[in-house]
């Protein structure tokens, strides 16, 4: 078994070719790929060469969620602060969440349907939960810690229909699988996956997860949090002006 592990190690170091900043800039350019699709061609598609591009675009747009589910394990084991990571996708989400309903209904305020920051702060919510209790509750057997943690996830799935967020208990699932298998990338993976299978092509996201080479690279904060909220204000503007 152990030799099992080492050799899926020895394989994964040599595809292990891009840093934290470059997958996130490859999560940004998916995500845009996504949201461009849905805003501006989706409405109108009717068959031909623009159809063949959006099919396209909804390929590549599958990647950027994993990588971004992965991203808030990674933020919640090497972040100075958690309580400061949290408190900022709480304020991004809120600071979103008008660019949001333009984007997608073209109203200034949709309750009915939330944007992603906030399943990605529940999310965050989640794994730090159960983090606390697996040192609280170290000494008891091991499976009556997991049992807790299913029942824990349970709920908070369950929250997150009941707020409407994007991606909603799919995102839950995601960074529970990613945490509980951090030392085990491929396990993570899969689990992952299956979370999620309904977009097939969010495999290649996962497939990207597996390249991360563990350094942070250079970053740009500001492009990391205002990123989201400038773009779908963009494209939530065009559709408003244009009625798209």
């Amino acid at each position: 078994m152990t030799q099992t592990v080492e050799l899926q190690k020895k394989g994964l170091d040599r595809i292990r070719v891009f840093s934290g900043a470059q997958l996130k800039y490859i999560a940004f350019l998916s995500m845009l790929i996504d949201h461009v699709n849905k805003a501006l061609i989706y409405p109108y598609l009717n068959g031909g060469l623009l159809l063949k591009i959006s099919d396209l675009f909804d390929v590549l747009g599958r990647i950027a969620f994993p990588l971004f589910a992965f991203f808030i394990v990674e933020g919640f084991f090497k972040t100075r602060s958690r309580k400061k990571y949290l408190l900022n996708l709480l304020i991004f989400g809120v600071i979103s969440e008008v660019p949001f309903d333009m984007f997608t209904t073209r109203t200034f305020f949709n309750p009915r349907y939330n944007n992603v920051l906030f399943a990605l702060a529940l999310s965050l919510v989640t794994i730090w939960i159960i983090d606390t209790l697996k040192i609280k509750l170290e000494k008891i057997p091991r499976f009556l810690w997991y049992l807790t943690t299913v029942l824990i996830l349970a709920v908070m799935c369950i929250i997150s229909l009941f707020l409407s967020v994007d991606y909603d208990y799919h995102a839950i699932l995601i960074v529970y699988f990613l945490y509980v298998f951090y030392n085990k990338p491929i396990l993570s993976c899969v689990f992952g996956y299956l979370s999620i299978f309904k977009e097939v092509w969010a495999l290649l996201g996962f497939g990207f997860i597996l390249m991360y080479n563990g350094k942070r690279g250079r970053q740009n904060k500001m492009i990391n949090y205002w990123f989201y909220p400038v773009h779908i204000l963009i494209l939530g503007i065009l559709r408003m002006v244009f009625n798209i």
